[in-house]
């Protein structure tokens, strides 16, 4: 694993890895778990990486790639029940480069990475338990896509995990919606505390403080909110309506909401 990067070479993948792929000008990721013969398994809203409906659609569809009109015979058709796909590897990369995410990381690394959504401080279970939740979540399905609380990056990471948040009321594990709603929240926050600041380099100081504790205590290595639930236990869960994600309205927000 590189300080700067998580960036590595096909050869070196194998199944039950977490992998994920910038898209366009770097504005997010998507997440999937390698399973083996160039295989992807991974989380999407009906077949759609992004989709919530509101205004981020404009930042985040600007910056997904064009798909090619001619259908894959390898990659498996969205499913209108669940977004759980399979894609082989160049469909997922779609044109980007391969990286792999990374678990059980020092504090010190997970800090050094200033974007969240490229490691954390929890452990992983055996490949070969990533891989049975990935193929059984990929039959039944990850629940609804919410891109905050219940998108690729929190799939990835479940099947690597089994770990899920139980507080309904806190935001997800995703590593990349805690820094999309990080780096303003930490603005927010450090306001008051420029009252101790004497400059503005004080002030940005402060300000990324607070950006790095939020993503360490948001980390789902480091929170206290989860519990280890089976791939099993989560589908009935879903089923029987004991764990719900609230899919977004199709309303789009107004311009001033970010």
């Amino acid at each position: 694993m590189g300080l700067l990067s998580n960036r590595i070479d096909r050869s070196s993948l194998k199944p039950g890895d977490h992998i994920y792929s910038w898209r366009t000008a770097y504005i997010y990721a998507h997440h999937g778990i390698y399973v083996g013969d160039n295989k992807v398994i991974h989380f999407t809203r009906r077949g759609q990486e992004v989709g919530t409906g509101t205004v981020l659609d404009h930042i985040l569809v600007s910056s997904i790639p064009n798909r090619s009109t001619v259908p894959c015979t390898v990659c498996t058709p969205p499913s209108d029940g669940h977004g759980v796909v399979s894609s082989c590897l160049d469909c997922f990369l779609a044109g980007g480069i391969l990286y792999r995410f990374e678990y059980a990381v020092t504090p010190a690394i997970f800090l050094a990475k200033a974007r969240g959504g490229t490691c954390t401080l929890a452990v992983s279970d055996p490949d070969d338990i990533v891989v049975h939740r990935a193929n059984y979540l990929l039959t039944n399905g990850f629940g609804l896509y919410n891109v905050f609380k219940n998108n690729c990056e929190d799939f990835a990471i479940y099947c690597k995990t089994g770990l899920l948040v139980v507080d309904d009321s806190t935001m997800g594990q995703s590593g990349q919606a805690v820094s999309i709603i990080g780096g303003p929240l930490a603005a927010v926050m450090s306001t008051p505390l420029r009252l101790v600041t004497t400059n503005v380099y004080g002030m940005v100081a402060t300000a990324v403080g607070v950006y790095c504790a939020s993503r360490y205590a948001a980390d789902i290595g480091m929170r206290r909110d989860v519990m280890k639930v089976s791939a099993e236990d989560l589908t009935r869960r879903l089923t029987t309506g004991l764990l719900q994600v609230v899919e977004p309205s199709l309303a789009v927000l107004p311009p001033t909401v970010s």
